[in-house]
């Protein structure tokens, strides 16, 4: 499916349910926000419930959907598969009925394909001493300076993040990261760049038109041209980035070395690395090497390639860690094993969850909120702040796509024209409210995932807590731009 039939089929999606869940009654659709407020409070007290994720997120997706089906609104017609996209509202030509289960339809699982792909191709290719090589070349470009080896990464970020998509971009940077830093000795300051990089994934996913599905949606139905986008959201990507970097160098003590003793020492630390030294396989790191800047440019060409358009991005995360694979085909078990499934549970649970809210009328009650305080046809201070900060706190806890497509369609039918504001603050709320919490985004989760694996500690309540200033910062940083520059 090529990227007009994406949001075609998205745009149709938000209207279908909109249309079959007409009968749900508001204390329906008001019992089920109170099962989505009690679901975050749960993942808030993550640790005193001595529970996963994923347990957590499984039993409110089982809640949820014993409450859809005894409610009666949830679909359970047979799924349409094999069928071609036509024009809206025919989206389904040719194809066949399968009867699935109503939660298999519901997960995205694209997603779950991407970070278990992802994962099992980044931990492969690891073994050739490739990310080691990558990871102290920018050391020595960097001379051990904390601070401008944070700034090296802070970029990479943001440029992954635009070209392809915020889970690769976050399973690369976090893997070089950790190699970098220990290398240096300096493990104490993990946590803070990988926080950092967790942000800028999202920053990064407003720099062009297709760097994140919620700028496809609202951009093409707003008639956002490529370059236009470009050109409105690059000056503020950059001036986010440099503010979370300097924010965050700030309050997690990463400072440019400026003693000369300690400029010489680092230097002289990092002349001794030797990027060859976990090289055991010439062989197989050039294999690596080739394979990952093939990796790379399939990911950021997915949409336009051809067969690759169709098959999207998930084949492509899959089919290279297949063939690397291949390499350890004999013990590929281990990397099973070392596989987050509880990442990838409590993904499936949530997408359920989002699901069941979707039809339960959720998301549409607070579109409908949304029309009673926001002035479309002369939109004011007022109305952009609620329109970009509202969206950003939905998108802080629900998917973001369903939400841009419900809002973009309200916009459209209120016949908002596209130099309006209004549709750059639910752009910006829409990607920076994956900042806001560690379910807001999926690279958020990664990074707490990635957290986790070297035994660095971060709770759901303890990231909101600590990414606070930078969501804060950030959404401001947004309303002023959208104020002075868009409006």
């Amino acid at each position: 499916m090529n990227t007009l039939s994406l949001l075609a089929a998205e745009v149709a999606s938000a209207s279908s349910v909109q249309e079959t869940a007409e009968h749900v009654s508001s204390g329906v659709t008001a019992l089920f926000a109170v099962l989505l407020v009690a679901l975050i409070v749960a993942l808030a007290l993550e640790e005193k419930l001595h529970a996963k994720k994923s347990v957590i997120a499984g039993f409110f997706a089982m809640i949820c959907l014993l409450a859809g089906a005894w409610f009666g609104f949830l679909p359970f017609e047979p799924v349409v598969v094999g069928s071609r996209t036509g024009e809206v509202p025919t989206i389904h030509i040719g194809g066949h009925e399968v009867p699935l289960p109503v939660y298999v339809p519901a997960i995205d699982w694209e997603v779950l394909a991407i970070i278990f792909g992802a994962s099992l191709f980044v931990d492969v290719v690891s073994r050739s001493g490739l990310f080691s090589w990558i990871a102290i070349k920018v050391t020595k470009a960097t001379r051990g300076d904390p601070f401008w080896l944070l700034i090296a990464y802070g970029l990479l970020t943001v440029v992954f993040s635009a070209v392809l998509n915020n889970v690769t971009a976050m399973i690369i940077i976090g893997s070089l990261t950790a190699v970098s830093l220990e290398k240096l000795g300096r493990t104490d300051k993990l946590l803070g760049f990988l926080l950092i990089e967790g942000l800028l994934t999202n920053v990064g996913g407003l720099l062009t038109l297709i760097s994140s599905v919620p700028n496809i949606i609202v951009g093409t139905a707003a008639g956002i041209s490529f370059v236009e986008f470009f050109l409105r959201s690059g000056p503020f990507v950059l001036l986010a980035a440099v503010g979370t970097v300097l924010l965050g160098a700030r309050l997690f003590g990463i400072r440019p070395l400026r003693d000369p003793a300690q400029r010489q020492q680092a230097a002289l630390m990092v002349s001794g690395f030797d990027e060859n030294n976990d090289i055991t396989s010439p062989g197989f790191f050039y294999f690596s090497a080739v394979m990952t800047v093939l990796f790379i440019g399939t990911i950021a060409g997915a949409s336009v390639l051809p067969l690759i358009k169709d098959l999207r991005m998930g084949f492509v995360a899959l089919s290279f860690a297949g063939v690397m694979l291949l390499k350890y085909k004999h013990v590929a078990d281990r990397f099973y094993k070392a596989i987050d499934w509880d990442l990838l549970g409590f993904f499936a649970a949530l997408f359920v969850v989002i699901y069941v809210m979707e039809h339960a009328q959720v998301l549409h009650a607070l579109g409908q909120a949304v029309q009673k305080v926001v002035n479309f046809h002369s939109p004011g201070t007022w109305d952009l702040s609620v329109l970009l900060v509202g969206s950003a706190a939905v998108s802080s806890v629900t998917d973001n796509i369903p939400l841009a497509a419900m809002l973009a369609q309200i916009l459209k039918a209120a016949g908002v024209p596209g130099d309006s504001a209004l549709w750059w603050s639910v752009i910006f709320g829409a990607n920076l409210g994956g900042n806001l919490t560690p379910i807001g985004s999926a690279s958020t989760l990664v990074a707490v995932t990635i957290m986790h694996k070297h035994q660095i500690p971060m709770s759901f309540a303890q990231f909101v807590k600590t990414a606070a200033p930078y969501a804060a910062a950030q959404l401001a940083l947004a309303l002023l731009y959208v104020l002075i520059f868009l409006s």
